[in-house]
């Protein structure tokens, strides 16, 4: 695990040097092998989902050729945030170590935060929802259904 941890704060500090994001990295692993890296690079590619486990999902995923990875650990200098959350779940991973907690890096600018109260119904003024009727996506959801079964 303490190797997992030093590549993953080796990535984070590589990037924050480079200006490429957050201090943050982290390394996915199966069977006792890195398959997937990487750091924040919000900031170097201009995309809010460039956050490192999501990074390190796409290297691992492209490295085993599956959106599947059953089976694989993230090891992470951060507790995830909720878009990385859900990654991790879609990907099928079921283990996550992290370092550093929501309310650490709360405390130098990053808003998880704020994420988790709307999650949790505590500010619904975060973003407004709204839900509007359009047959010809039920006939797209239809066609999807048919293609693969």
């Amino acid at each position: 695990m303490k190797e997992y941890f030093k590549k993953a704060i080796e990535v984070a500090n590589i990037g924050v040097l480079n200006k490429e994001g957050g201090p943050f990295g982290a390394i996915v692993v199966k069977d006792n092998k890195i398959v997937g890296v990487g750091n924040n690079k919000v900031l170097k590619n201009n995309d809010p989902t460039a956050h490192a486990e999501v990074v390190a999902i796409r290297d691992a995923c492209s490295n085993l050729h599956t959106y599947d990875l059953t089976g694989c650990i993230i090891y992470s200098t951060s507790e995830p945030c909720p878009m990385c959350l859900s990654a991790i779940i879609w990907a099928n991973i079921k283990e996550v170590y992290y370092v550093t907690t929501r309310e650490e890096v709360g405390q130098i600018g990053f808003r998880d935060d704020l994420i988790y109260d709307y999650l949790e119904n505590k500010n619904h003024d975060i973003i407004k929802l709204y839900h509007v009727e359009n047959s010809d996506c039920n006939e797209l959801l239809s066609n999807y259904k048919n293609t693969i079964y």
